[in-house]
């Protein structure tokens, strides 16, 4: 009984400890249902090694997705956005106030568009600002009864060089394209944060706003098909995916599924 109550004890305090907004005491809490996970296991066995095992499922847990619904995604070489219709506010109740935040700072709104890929769809809320020579995203991502929404920032350079702020808190399910340089800056929860992580960023590098290509609006969604491209080729040359039995479509790898566990890995450890 005494060793349930411990167990018990360290689930509540770990519950309690993630209720608060402050990231270290979450992360205490994530450890305090690590600590209650080897507890169980150790006292109810009275083997450490149990006690190991027992921690350790919850890194073998991103395999059960991997091996059942990852492993059997197929994904299509070439896909092209197309003109529709934005969220109702059931939907991404955000978009709106978000929209505001980014008109606000300069920016015109350019189209919105999406795609869809086996089971998920993407949406995006284009714009842009001549005098920056910046492209602003919204980004809603629904995936089988999960959505998750992003802002980015993107700056492209003559050299074809692209610099992308976003505060997307996952990590890229497949390796950037050598000539996208990304930085994640999930803390970023408004979009003027954002514009100015993304501004100090392109400061720190030297560049002012006159290195910057002068962009077409109506050219947006066709540089973000042609980037996906690009990305998609990277990671078929470098072997995380591989062309499917069905004609124009990829599917992941082992290998892939191995770089995707990784990050899976490390998007829990950072979120924690």
């Amino acid at each position: 009984m005494s060793e349930t109550l411990i167990i018990l004890g360290i689930v509540a305090l770990s519950f309690a400890l993630r209720s608060f907004p402050n990231r270290y005491l979450r992360r205490l809490g994530a450890l305090g249902f690590l600590a209650a996970t080897f507890f169980a296991f150790y006292l109810f066995t009275g083997s450490f090694v149990a006690g190991l095992s027992g921690l350790l499922l919850w890194f073998l847990l991103p395999w059960l997705e991997l091996l059942t619904r990852i492993r059997r995604l197929r994904l299509p070489v070439g896909s092209s956005l197309e003109r529709e219709t934005p969220p109702g506010s059931s939907r991404f109740p955000e978009l709106s106030d978000i929209t505001d935040e980014v008109e606000t700072e300069g920016f015109v709104y350019v189209a919105d568009t999406g795609w869809d890929w086996d089971g998920m769809h993407q949406f995006y809320r284009l714009f842009y600002r001549a005098e920056s020579r910046e492209q602003a995203a919204i980004c809603l991502t629904e995936q089988e009864g999960v959505a998750w929404a992003s802002v980015s920032l993107t700056s492209r350079h003559p050299r074809g060089t692209t610099y992308r702020t976003s505060n997307l808190p996952f990590s890229s399910p497949m390796k950037m394209a050598p000539d996208v340089r990304l930085r994640q800056v999930p803390d970023s929860d408004t979009f003027d944060r954002l514009l100015g992580q993304h501004r100090e960023w392109m400061e720190g590098l030297g560049f002012e706003v006159t290195d910057f290509i002068e962009e077409d609006p109506e050219t947006l969604a066709g540089l973000i098909e042609q980037e996906t491209g690009r990305q998609i080729r990277h990671n078929l040359d470098a072997g995380l995916i591989q062309l499917a039995e069905t004609a124009g479509t990829f599917r992941y790898s082992w290998r892939g599924l191995f770089f995707l566990y990784f990050q899976l890995v490390k998007d829990m450890v950072r979120m924690s």
